[in-house]
């Protein structure tokens, strides 16, 4: 497995190598808010609470952890609610798969189809944000269950600069940002 860049910073991006809830995380984020900056949020809340782990991110103080979140450098654009989506991801993680993120789509042996239902069950995960998630754990985390590209949709298309997914260096960012204007200009002027 190559190594991520989706932050394009080393230690940011070995902490969602090495963590799934982290990465999921990460994932959840990046709404609103510029792709690195989101799936930077993980390890600014590991650097002030310790780790980014399930368990403790859903019996942390609701108030206290929405304060942490929104210490400047803020997580997100939006870090009270953002913080409230984190724990409750954080809670379906523990009650469902014993806070294991990764039993998300190794519990079971699931198929593609399996882990993208289990995707768009997850608070903050519609049917998009689930197919680029299947689709970077394809084609980045070695995650590669029966039917992942056909189920990922056009996100798991190889060869294409459509989403995170296909982020590995600073050229494929810059792609997938270009194509990513493209589209929200095409979705503008669609709307007249």
């Amino acid at each position: 497995m190559a190594k991520l860049q989706l932050v394009q910073d080393p230690a940011a991006d070995a902490l969602l190598e090495s963590n799934p809830f982290a990465l999921l995380v990460g994932m959840l984020l990046d709404q609103q808010y510029p792709m690195e900056a989101a799936f930077a949020g993980p390890k600014k809340i590991a650097d002030r609470i310790g780790g980014v782990d399930a368990r403790e991110i859903a019996d942390y103080d609701p108030d206290k952890f929405a304060a942490l979140c929104s210490k400047t450098p803020a997580i997100h654009r939006f870090p009270g609610s953002m913080a409230k989506r984190i724990q409750a991801l954080a809670e379906l993680i523990v009650d469902r798969y014993d806070g294991d993120a990764s039993a998300l789509w190794t519990a079971g042996q699931p198929d593609g189809a399996e882990v993208l239902r289990r995707l768009k069950a997850l608070p903050g995960f519609g049917e998009q944000k689930a197919k680029i998630f299947l689709a970077l754990l394809g084609k980045q985390y070695g995650v590669t269950p029966q039917g992942w590209r056909e189920a990922a949709g056009d996100y798991g298309k190889a060869g294409s600069f459509l989403s995170v997914a296909d982020v590995v260096d600073a050229g494929s960012l810059e792609k997938v940002r270009s194509y990513k204007k493209q589209a929200k200009a095409a979705a503008k002027a669609a709307k007249g």
